[in-house]
């Protein structure tokens, strides 16, 4: 594996060894001491989640608070979307940037999100099945979230406005400068 740091400090873009031959291809997308070699920490994932979406569709940016804030592997099993992680640690230098990554079941490619960052993504293909382990259990009381077109950070979402498809919830959620702190 091939773990590229990101000009966010903490977030990395993760390249696997793939395999090929005539019967399809293997591939070892985790090894807990890889992982934690690669990314310099240690990290242990309590939980797996997945989702399935269809083109357009904006889930984010969402992150928890306090004891219950959460890093993230993030994946993609079929489709490809823009995945986005925003930094919203106070002390960081690179608070309210963020950083995007094209991930797709093509080329297997993963993205760390550490804990102190805003997560979402849209799905640029017809579909979407989207992966991601979480190292802490999700907690409703601590739920946070950034508005997804907050001008502060102007993410480049890739698609139209019109052709975006936006839960009631996420289309509420307060600009960064306003949204609930995560420490």
């Amino acid at each position: 594996m091939n773990f590229i740091q990101t000009k966010l400090e903490g977030c990395f873009i993760i390249e696997p060894k793939i395999i090929q031959d005539e019967r399809g291809y293997f591939m070892e997308s985790f090894n807990e001491k890889t992982f934690q070699k690669g990314i310099g920490k240690q990290i242990h994932f309590v939980q797996d989640n997945q989702s399935f979406s269809s083109k357009g569709v904006l889930r984010g940016m969402h992150y928890q608070t306090g004891e219950h804030a959460q890093a993230k592997l993030v994946r993609v099993l079929q489709g490809e979307l823009l995945d986005v992680a925003i930094d919203i640690r106070p002390e960081s230098p690179t608070f309210g940037q963020y950083e995007s990554v094209i991930l797709s079941a093509e080329k297997q490619t993963q993205f760390f999100v550490p804990r102190g960052f805003a997560h979402g993504f849209i799905v640029l293909s017809d579909t979407a099945t989207f992966f991601y382990k979480c190292d802490n259990f999700y907690n409703k009381e601590s739920e946070g979230g950034i508005i997804f077109n907050d001008k502060s950070i102007n993410i480049d979402w890739k698609l139209p406005f019109n052709d975006l498809i936006i839960s009631e919830k996420d289309k509420l959620q307060p600009t960064l400068e306003n949204a609930k702190k995560a420490w």
